[in-house]
């Protein structure tokens, strides 16, 4: 009786450190995409262009290519928890010095600070979050980091917008600043160390039964789903950046109104993310990763059409649609190499996420200052979505290859 009450209180042990993750999550992504309707004001602030402001949020794929193996390294040295509660704090000084930043320079300091920490608090979330639940609920577990980046992004947007309204975009920074220190608080009191506690294990049929053995640097599916990450999140995080400005130019919105377009996407995203994750841990994952980018790539074209309902309801499909893929990449790549490699997994892929979320808004910001509008911009994405899929079906190919050779071989 004992023994199966002990085997019961340890197979839930996980739930604890696991909610404290998600609330990590949910108060680092407040900011980091919440922030978007406050851009225009912090454009006008500073005079930006409009290649300096995708040059301004394009900074966290720059400092991404710096950083996201640096955080990887991090999280399996020091610990997930140590690299999450440090980075969280250093995200809320980063978020307070631009809230204070006097000038142009200042500012992108300040941002630098902040995404330099948030890269660190990304890669340890994804460590963790890879680390604590159990292996039958992979797609379920980053369903539910999905749901709650994107509630946060519900949360972010109009809780800065409203404090911006009220007492000006630099309150709202703080605003923020302060739930991340918060989450900082959370994770160091509730969250218990799992790195270095589980054993190099293949947990999933994307690669050879040796996987499992091999450095995350070494590993060729690793670095493809680097890829596949990266261009799937790239349509999502872009947009999210350039809505307000579109929404305001062509439809005329206010700060307020771009965020209600944004936490449209995001309530969205959030049942969607519940979705995917259920229907990749019991169907073909291939099949629901392929038909999430089916739906972006239309979704991606109707943002072009002038009309205001339309815009509304294609951005909501693109924000909810795009994150959820991206997310469920990281749950196939969490599955690779389990143990102390983890950490370096997900600092790879934060690695191909950095890249095209620099790519991503710098492309937009050019192609908005070459043509005078956002059109063209939006077929990029779709385009970028048709160049996604066909990467998917290639690895799947890889995958059902390799899985033929393995049964042949035993």
């Amino acid at each position: 009786m004992k023994a199966e009450k002990h085997k019961g209180n340890a197979e839930r042990s996980w739930i604890v450190p696991f909610l404290a993750t998600l609330f990590g999550m949910l108060t680092l992504q407040m900011s980091n995409l919440g922030f978007s309707p406050l851009l225009p004001d912090i454009q006008k602030e500073f005079s930006m262009s409009h290649t300096q402001i995708g040059l301004f949020t394009g900074m966290y794929g720059l400092l991404a290519l710096a950083l996201s193996v640096p955080a990887g390294l991090a999280a399996k040295h020091y610990g997930e928890k140590r690299v999450l509660v440090v980075a969280l704090f250093l995200v809320g000084c980063g978020l307070f010095m631009l809230g204070r930043a006097p000038g142009f320079f200042s500012a992108f300091a300040a941002r630098a600070v902040w995404i330099a920490a948030y890269r660190f608090a990304f890669v340890g979330v994804l460590t963790a979050i890879a680390l604590t639940a159990p292996p039958s609920l992979k797609g379920s577990s980053m369903g539910l980091l999905g749901s709650t980046a994107s509630l946060a992004t519900v949360i972010g947007a109009p809780f800065g917008s409203k404090i911006g309204e009220l007492f000006g975009w630099r309150t709202g920074m703080t605003g923020f600043a302060c739930a991340a220190v918060l989450g900082s608080f959370i994770m160091w009191a509730f969250y218990r160390q799992k790195s270095g506690v589980r054993e190099q294990v293949p947990m999933h049929n994307i690669g050879s039964s040796q996987e499992g053995g091999r450095s995350a640097f070494r590993s060729p599916v690793v670095w493809a789903l680097t890829i596949l990450v990266g261009l799937v999140g790239m349509a999502s995080y872009s947009v999210t950046f350039f809505v307000p400005a579109a929404a305001s130019a062509i439809f005329k919105m206010d700060a307020v109104g771009a965020s209600l377009v944004i936490s449209t996407g995001y309530v969205c995203a959030i049942f969607l993310n519940l979705l995917a994750g259920y229907l990749m841990d019991h169907y073909n994952r291939w099949i629901v990763l392929g038909s999430l980018l089916l739906v972006l790539m239309p979704a991606s074209l109707a943002m072009t059409i002038g009309n205001e309902l339309v815009f509304r309801i294609a951005t909501a499909v693109v924000l909810a649609v795009g994150f959820a893929a991206t997310n469920q990449v990281y749950g196939l790549a969490g599955s690779v190499l389990r143990g102390r490699e983890t950490g370096n997994v997900m600092g790879v892929l934060s690695l191909g996420a950095g890249i095209c979320g620099y790519v991503g808004p710098q492309m937009l910001g050019l192609l908005r200052e070459w043509t005078k509008g956002f059109a063209a911009g939006w077929y990029m994405m779709a385009g970028i979505a048709l160049l996604t899929l066909i990467l998917l079906l290639l690895l799947k190919r890889h995958s059902e290859k390799r899985q033929v050779e393995t049964v042949a071989a035993a």
